[in-house]
């Protein structure tokens, strides 16, 4: 592994740790209790999940994920932030204040258990996006210092940004999981992140990268397959 990649997989590493202490600190802290079995499920499969994914990932993309990097567009940094960051922290916080509260009905183990698959299965259709395309960048660019082209293998077989859906799904199962039905409050607003950053990152690619208007006319569906 070269230097500046194994610097940057480390930088991304240090990150990721940070952001999960963060998470433990609400998630705990909060409610003020240690015993919230599920928080800590949700914890450890988020956990895993970025385990598995520096296990299995090219570690030049795990590199190029790391920070931003020249060619990243300024609004894309601050809808990614909100998307990868803050709003995950405004939701985790939400929940753990409803946790101490009490502000939601209690949901029901089985639908804390379909949270738990739909955060799973947004995981792996991430994961499956990434190793399916070596371009895929925390913030959208067109990585001409890394011959960048089109990807159509995988869940590009059938959408042109099956990593939003991915994010989607695992935003959309945090309120049930952790027994917030508040917690879907912000989850809406990350999801219409998650749709504009989609539109503009379609249309971008567009613009830009050759053999994408191709692409896109055969893969019909950018988000949701069958609707957009």
């Amino acid at each position: 592994m070269e230097g500046n990649v194994r610097r940057g997989v480390i930088k991304g590493a240090v990150k990721a740790a940070i952001f999960y202490i963060i998470i433990a600190a609400i998630l705990f802290t909060v409610p003020g209790k240690l015993d919230w079995w599920m928080a800590w499920v949700f914890l450890a499969v988020f956990i895993a999940s970025y385990i598995v994914d520096l296990i299995i990932l090219d570690p030049e993309l795990l590199a190029e994920r790391s920070g931003v990097k020249e060619g990243n567009r300024k609004y894309d940094i601050i809808l990614a932030m909100f998307m990868a960051w803050i709003g995950t922290f405004i939701v985790v916080l939400i929940a753990a204040l409803d946790k101490r509260f009490g502000w939601s009905p209690i949901v029901p183990f089985w639908l804390q258990i379909l949270g738990l698959l739909l955060i799973v299965l947004g995981s792996i259709l991430i994961t499956w996006a990434m190793a399916s395309n070596k371009f895929f960048s925390g913030v959208v660019r067109i990585q001409t210092d890394r011959g960048h082209t089109v990807s159509s293998m995988g869940p590009y077989r059938f959408l042109r940004h099956p990593g939003y859906l991915g994010a989607g799904l695992t935003y959309l199962g945090t309120p049930f999981t952790l027994g917030s039905l508040w917690a879907f409050v912000p989850v809406f607003l990350v999801i219409v992140d998650i749709v504009v950053r989609t539109a503009l990152e379609d249309g971008v690619l567009r613009r830009d990268l050759s053999g994408y208007i191709e692409y896109a006319g055969r893969v019909k569906y950018r988000l949701l397959p069958g609707i957009w």
